[in-house]
């Protein structure tokens, strides 16, 4: 069936900030042959693109002047397994949270950890997503895409795709320049278990556990994070908006001098990394709300949609704590979100 495009898009319910925004040009990939004829149709047309998946990491602050491409490709694949590990490749429309549910059930050890995170599979490397002691990183095999501008397939091994806090070359020099299609990730059969973050550990102690399985895990992290993290589907959010700074430690040992108390985590002997939501909290924007906007009153990181705002408003609304932050603590946050 030939690839269809339809104009003038509300993309309102394909991002999980419920914003309005028009694309002038839409259409829906869910079949591997119509990869190939979207990117020609953009190449001729000679037109800005954007690639969407879930939309659970963009903002849109305006119209969208442009021909949107949503990545609907789905299905999961286990291509071999040996003794140790489990070799599995999955098309990158897939929601993040259905395949770690599908990992859990087949007892794929790896992304419990990774359990509720919003989105699509193939925006999984391209933000390095991690949570709770684990990251992307550790479980990415290869990614396979396929340019823009020339339609050459390309494979990127692990080591390509140049993996950072919430970074990839996917979003720094190749960015805008790949529609990747398939994610394969390396799992394991004898599960390494990662429960560091007291949270998990008190989580565990509540449900009382008599064996620690990958799948009590992701119940306990499912658990959090529903306790303090809203649903997008009941209140329009992205996530975390603001990415944990990394500082020098001259920069902490100033910041001490006025808040002792300010959280800190070793990244290696000469820089820290410190809790955005510390800081945002300690500056009052904590569960403060500007007219159809605010900070979540539970998780300091998450700006929230109480329904009607616009982009523009919440991109308003995000300066603002950043200036604060500046203000107080020095350090100038940044938007972990793509902005439109």
């Amino acid at each position: 069936m030939k690839l269809q495009f339809e104009k003038n898009v509300d993309l309102l319910t394909h991002n999980t900030f419920a914003i309005s925004a028009i694309a002038r040009e839409f259409a829906r990939i869910d079949h591997p042959e119509h990869v190939q004829e979207a990117l020609e149709y953009v190449r001729q047309s000679k037109d800005n693109h954007l690639v969407l998946g879930g939309g659970s990491n963009i903002l849109f602050t305006q119209d969208v002047d442009a021909i949107v491409l949503q990545n609907r490709l789905f299905g999961i694949e286990l291509e071999k397994e040996d003794d140790m590990h489990v070799y599995v490749r999955v098309a990158a429309g897939e929601g993040w949270h259905n395949f770690v549910l599908h990992c859990i059930r087949n007892k794929w050890a790896g992304v419990e950890n990774l359990s509720l995170i919003p989105g699509c599979v193939g925006a999984s490397p391209m933000q390095n997503i991690g949570a709770y002691g684990v990251e992307m990183s550790s479980v990415l095999n290869y990614v396979e895409a396929v340019n823009i501008h020339t339609s050459e397939k390309h494979t990127f091994s692990l080591s390509d795709c140049e993996l950072g806090y919430r970074e990839s070359i996917f979003k720094r020099k190749e960015k805008g320049n790949w529609f990747i299609t398939h994610v394969g990730f390396k799992l394991n059969k004898r599960p390494v278990f990662h429960i560091e973050y007291g949270a998990i550990a008190d989580e565990l102690d509540k449900m009382e556990i008599d064996t620690l399985s990958i799948k009590h895990i992701s119940q306990a992290v499912i658990a959090i994070r529903s306790s303090k993290l809203p649903d997008p589907k009941v209140l329009g959010n992205a996530g975390s908006f603001f990415k944990n700074p990394t500082v020098d430690l001259s920069v902490l040992r100033a910041i001490q001098t006025h808040d002792e108390k300010i959280p800190f985590y070793p990244v290696d002997e000469n820089t820290v990394k410190i809790p955005a939501g510390y800081m945002i909290e300690h500056v009052g924007w904590k569960g403060k709300r500007v007219g159809n906007c605010g900070v979540h009153e539970k998780q300091a990181l998450v700006l929230v949609n109480y329904g009607g705002a616009t982009g523009h408003e919440i991109f308003t609304l995000s300066t603002a704590v950043m200036t604060d932050v500046k203000n107080k603590y020095g350090i100038e946050l940044e938007r972990e979100v793509n902005v439109w």
